[in-house]
């Protein structure tokens, strides 16, 4: 009988064990796995902390499912769980769509957020080029024509209104495509436009309450720019390095930081567009990217790219203590990407500069595919994916010398910026969604 007894307390034991390592298991799976929860990530800054991510694909290989959609859109999916949000033009009925498809390839729901689509420059976008944001109980989505809204992950709208009837009618030539930032319980805008008078200039900068859409603050977004400088097609970004934090917004000549409490001016920069060689034509498309005491601000056209410090304080347009670097090219739609104290610049004809964080100096020039580029690069598992407008992505090895690891063609013509999540590319071409994950990880 002691036998039995000593028998069952080491079987216990050995169970117990088990039970342990599986939970262990279970739990290191779980802190790999990762949501995607707005268009540049987890972060805001473009980076995946997903391991294992896929590095070839075509048409076939390492495709779990391709989902047609109803209609084009640049904007980049959000994922949480077990749900990927989306919007979409119905190119049958104009409808503005929001949709929800299952991590199996399935539509769950769709809501109509508005009508009346518009397509600009041709093949360029349309009214659907807001991406979607998602804290896993909610997902908000706003369309070029102002609609913004909130609904609950299971389709059930919380709340939804027009921002130009709340802020005034929009005046920007391809519509306002700025994304919002979700941050905690706040959803931040930036809208900034105008129609050449600064007696009636209503650019602002709004802060809301999330959960039911009130106005938490507003501020104007005073500027001297001029015509079509005016409108920002760029979106806010939150700078946040674990000790100092604020946000961003990006248009109009300048960048300005603004306090998260009450969204007064911290500090501006102007001169982006040189006064002394002033381009009315130059708007800004691309983002501010940010990293542990740097933000990289990228311009337009023939302008450059400048790198501030976080810390200054009021006009540090001329304050070169303020100043990092100057870089003579800028992206004038992907944004930039900084990693690993490397900064990652993709220019609109697939042109790669490779610059130092601190000191802005190039370690390397090399052109990607050659085509147009929308999207903005991500980096995953050691690699820089950038995506060119006709459905090439170019695969390269992070670092410090250019080595091109992969290309890849869908065929299909994409403006939205690659989304990992939990082990998979979600990639959003104008034709469907595709789901990409290596072989030995499908399932």
């Amino acid at each position: 009988m002691k036998s039995v007894t000593l028998f069952n307390s080491r079987l216990a034991r050995w169970s117990g064990a088990v039970v342990a390592l599986v939970g262990l298991e279970v739990s290191i799976n779980t802190v790999r796995a990762e949501n995607w929860p707005q268009w540049r990530g987890p972060k805001n800054n473009g980076i995946s902390n997903e391991t294992n991510t896929p590095t070839k694909w075509s048409k076939t290989e390492n495709v779990v499912w391709r989902l047609p959609m109803p209609g084009p859109a640049g904007a980049t999916p959000a994922v949480w769980g077990e749900r990927i949000f989306l919007t979409s033009v119905d190119k049958g009925s104009g409808d503005l769509l929001l949709l929800c498809v299952g991590t199996d390839g399935k539509e769950k729901w769709r809501q109509i957020m508005a009508s009346g689509n518009k397509d600009v420059r041709g093949d360029e976008g349309n009214s659907a080029s807001n991406s979607p944001s998602t804290d896993g109980e909610h997902v908000w989505a706003m369309m070029t024509n102002g609609v913004i809204g909130c609904w609950t992950v299971d389709g059930k709208e919380v709340w939804k209104f027009n921002l130009q009837d709340r802020y005034g009618k929009f005046s920007i030539q391809f519509g306002m495509t700025s994304t919002p930032v979700l941050d905690g319980d706040r959803l931040y805008v930036q809208l900034i436009h105008g129609d050449g008078n600064a007696k009636t200039r209503e650019a602002v900068v709004v802060c809301l309450d999330k959960k039911t859409g009130k106005e938490i603050w507003k501020r104007d977004r005073p500027s001297d720019a001029i015509q079509e400088n005016e409108h920002s097609y760029a979106s806010p970004v939150m700078y946040d390095d674990g000790k100092t934090k604020f946000l961003l917004t990006h248009g109009a000549d300048f960048i300005v930081a603004h306090d998260l409490k009450d969204g007064h001016e911290l500090w501006r920069c102007g001169n982006l567009n040189a006064k002394t060689k002033y381009d009315p034509t130059l708007r800004f498309v691309a983002s501010p990217a940010t990293g542990d005491g740097i933000i990289v601000v990228p311009t337009a056209k023939g302008a450059p790219v400048i790198a501030l410090k976080p810390n200054g304080k009021g006009d540090i347009t001329e304050n070169a203590a303020a100043h990092l670097w100057k870089h003579a090219k800028t992206p004038d739609v992907p944004s930039p990407l900084i990693h690993n104290g490397l900064v990652y610049l993709c220019m609109q004809d697939g042109q790669v500069h490779l610059l130092e964080e601190k000191s802005g100096e190039q370690i390397y020039l090399k052109r990607a595919h050659n085509d147009r580029y929308r999207g903005s690069p991500v980096y995953a598992d050691g690699k820089v994916y950038l995506t060119s407008r006709d459905g090439h992505i170019t695969v390269i090895k992070a670092g410090r010398d250019y080595e091109v690891l992969a290309e890849n063609d869908l065929g299909e013509p994409i403006s939205a910026s690659p989304a990992f999540a939990n082990g998979t590319l979600y990639l959003r071409s104008f034709d469907a969604l595709w789901a990409i994950k290596n072989k030995s990880t499908t399932k």
